[in-house]
C-alpha cells in the first residue's frame, strides 16, 4: 500500500518513470539476446572410429574399450565418457568438466589416438574428432530423394556436394549424412572354384592388396619432349579387377574372375 500512497503524493514522478520505461523498451528488447536453450558450458568431444566390415562386438573389444581406458589415464578434466558402437563404426563422446580448455582437450585426444592406433587391428584409420557444445541442437534436417537414383548415389551427392556447400555458411557445423548406403567394391568368392584351384581366401586378399597400389610416377624425356609417365599399379575401373592374376602353377594362371565376382556394391546392412 505504501507504493500506492507514494504514487498519489507524487504523480508526476511516476508519469516520468513510465515514459522513460516506454522509451527505453524498444532498445532493451533489441539488445536482449534470445535463444531456445540456455548456454551449457560443458565441452564435449566426439571421437568417431571407422573400420569397415568389423562386427560391433569386435569394435567394442578391440577399439572402443582400450581407447576409453587410455583416455581416462592421459586426458585431463574428463567428466564422463559415453560410446555407441555399430558394425564398422563407433562414436565415443568425451564430456569434460565445465570450464575445461577445449583446445587442450582436442590436442590431448588427437595425440593419444595416434599412439593408440598401434595397439589396434592392422588397417585401423585415425579417428574423426569433432567438438561441439552440450547445448548445440540441429536447426536444419535435410532429406535427399531422387527418382532413378540409388541409395549409394544419394549418399555420394550428400557427402561430396551438398555437405560442402552447407559448410560455407558462417557459423554452421555440418555432420556427415546419416543413412543411405556407402559405395564400395565387393569381391564375392566362389568357394568351390577356389578349392578346385587349390587356393584360399587369403590368396585372393593378398593378390588384390599387392596389385592395387598407389605408386608415384615420373617423367620420360624423349628428344625435345618431356612426357609424364603414369603408373598402372591401381585399376581405373572395377571391371579391370577381374583381370588380376592370383597364382600361376605349371604355366597356367588363375585370374580373379575365375574364382570370384567383382562388383560395385555397398556394406551389408545387419537388421
Amino acid at each position: 500500500m505504501w507504493i500506492v500512497k507514494l504514487a498519489l503524493r507524487r504523480p508526476y514522478t511516476f508519469i516520468v518513470f513510465a515514459m522513460v520505461i516506454l522509451l527505453l523498451s524498444p532498445l532493451v528488447i533489441w539488445k536482449t539476446p534470445t535463444d531456445i536453450f540456455p548456454e551449457i558450458n560443458i565441452p564435449v568431444i566426439s571421437v568417431i572410429w571407422n573400420y569397415a566390415g568389423l562386427p560391433a562386438i569386435e569394435m567394442e573389444h578391440r577399439i572402443v574399450s582400450s581407447f576409453e581406458r587410455t583416455l581416462t589415464t592421459t586426458v585431463d578434466n574428463i567428466e564422463h565418457i559415453e560410446s555407441q558402437t555399430v558394425n564398422g563404426r563407433s562414436i565415443i563422446k568425451v564430456f569434460f568438466q565445465p570450464g575445461a580448455s577445449v583446445n587442450l582437450a582436442i590436442s590431448q585426444v588427437t595425440a593419444i589416438s595416434q599412439t593408440a592406433i598401434r595397439g589396434m587391428p592392422p588397417g585401423t584409420n585415425p579417428p574423426l574428432i569433432i567438438t561441439y557444445s552440450a547445448s548445440t541442437v540441429p536447426i536444419l534436417q535435410l532429406g535427399l530423394t531422387g527418382n532413378g537414383l540409388s541409395e549409394q548415389q544419394l549418399n555420394d551427392i550428400g557427402v561430396n556436394f551438398i555437405r560442402n556447400r552447407l559448410a560455407e555458411i558462417p557459423g554452421s557445423a555440418t555432420p556427415y549424412p546419416y543413412g543411405g548406403k556407402q559405395r564400395q567394391v565387393s569381391v564375392n568368392l566362389d568357394i568351390p572354384a577356389l578349392q578346385s584351384k587349390g587356393l584360399s581366401p587369403a590368396d585372393v586378399i593378398s593378390a588384390v592388396s599387392v596389385q592395387n597400389l598407389v605408386l608415384p610416377s615420373g617423367d620420360a624425356k624423349l628428344g625435345t619432349i618431356d612426357y609424364e609417365v603414369d603408373m598402372n599399379g591401381s585399376p581405373l575401373k572395377i571391371a579391370e579387377l577381374n583381370d588380376l592374376p592370383i597364382k600361376t602353377v605349371n604355366g597356367q594362371t588363375t585370374y580373379l574372375r575365375d574364382v570370384a565376382t567383382v562388383s560395385a556394391s555397398r556394406p551389408r546392412q545387419i537388421s
